[in-house]
Formats: C-alpha cells, sequence, structure tokens
C-alpha cells in the first residue's frame, strides 16, 4: 500500500465510524447533547465537516464551491457543534459527503510534501504540509469518533468501530453489568 492509501484508509476507518453511530436513530437521539458542554452525534458530525472543509479547502488554495455556513467568520459562537432546527440531518451527512469527496480530491491530487497554509494556527506553526494535515485531520477525526462512540453507547448501548464488528469482548447485558460493577468496586477502593 502506497503512503497516501495508507493515510486514506485511517482516514476512512474514523469518518465511516463517526457516521454510522447515527444509524437507526431518532432525529431526537441523534441532536441530544448528552454531556455538560453539549456534545451530540449530529454535532460531531457537522463539526467534522468544517474541519475537513477548513484544512483540505482554505489551507492548499482549494476551497469549496459551498463551504458549510457554520465555519463562516461571522459564525456564531459553537454553531459547529450542534444542529438548529432549521438543519435537517440529511442537509449535514450530505454537506459531510461533499466535503469528504472535495478533501479526497485534494489529497489525490497534491503530493503529500504539497506546503500548505492554516492561518488560523499561531504564527510559527502556520506553514504545513499536506501529509501533516491529513495526520492532523485524522486524529481528530478519530477523536470524535471516539467521543460519538461513547454518546451512542449513553443513547443505547451501541458501541465499537463499525456496525458488523464491535471491536469489544462478545458478552450479554449481564455479562456487561457485571463488568461494571467489578470496575466501580475497584475505583471505590480508592475513594476518600
Amino acid at each position: 500500500m502506497d503512503a497516501k492509501a495508507d493515510l486514506r484508509h485511517y482516514l476512512d476507518e474514523a469518518r465511516d465510524a463517526l457516521v454510522w453511530k447515527l444509524d437507526g436513530l431518532s432525529e431526537y437521539d441523534a441532536r441530544r447533547p448528552l454531556t455538560p458542554t453539549g456534545t451530540n452525534l449530529l454535532g460531531l458530525v457537522k463539526h467534522v465537516a468544517g474541519v475537513e472543509a477548513g484544512y483540505f479547502g482554505e489551507t492548499f488554495g482549494r476551497p469549496l464551491p459551498e463551504p458549510p455556513p457554520w465555519i463562516a467568520a461571522d459564525a456564531d459562537p459553537n454553531t459547529d457543534m450542534w444542529a438548529t432546527t432549521d438543519e435537517s440531518r440529511k442537509e449535514i451527512l450530505d454537506m459531510y459527503a461533499r466535503v469528504r469527496a472535495h478533501a479526497d480530491a485534494t489529497i489525490e491530487a497534491l503530493p503529500l510534501d504539497a506546503p500548505g497554509h492554516v492561518h488560523w494556527w499561531q504564527p510559527g506553526r502556520q506553514a504545513v504540509t499536506l501529509h501533516r494535515i491529513v495526520v492532523h485531520v485524522t486524529a481528530e477525526t478519530h477523536r470524535h469518533a471516539g467521543h460519538a462512540d461513547i454518546v451512542r453507547e449513553l443513547i443505547d448501548g451501541a458501541a465499537g468501530l463499525r456496525p458488523n464488528g464491535s471491536n469489544l469482548p462478545d458478552g450479554d447485558g449481564s455479562w456487561w453489568a457485571a463488568y461494571r460493577d467489578r470496575l466501580e468496586e475497584t475505583a471505590r477502593h480508592y475513594r476518600l
């Protein structure tokens, strides 16, 4: 496998994991804020779409013809982390698909040592290469896919890397309850 294909494999793995976390959920569950900071599944996808649009668009002088409106300089703070009542799940997923295709075209068109400029990074760190950005976006997407995994588990117990292979030990509900209880008992040993 060549370097670009190897990098794309890991990026695609994270992208796919993030999107499948929405499968089978109601609109309410896709939008539910389940952490004190409001982390929700559809917002994570929306955020990652903006991340890819910026890093694989502006950074390399290849802006999207229609960039996501939530990445505009005058967008409300944190508007990329949740879906408004005017934004449908389909619109956000379609935008992510367009952004993803544009990002893939950038990766395909440029060599890994192609120079780019990340204007929103601090001075002295703004000069980058495509290789660095692919690694950066892959790490960020995997991070958010992990957030999505936890949020989805809180909603209905679904967990794991892919829908057809959870990468978790086999166990029914009672096995997992006993396992969790064992961890809680261990943690209590250290409670003050």
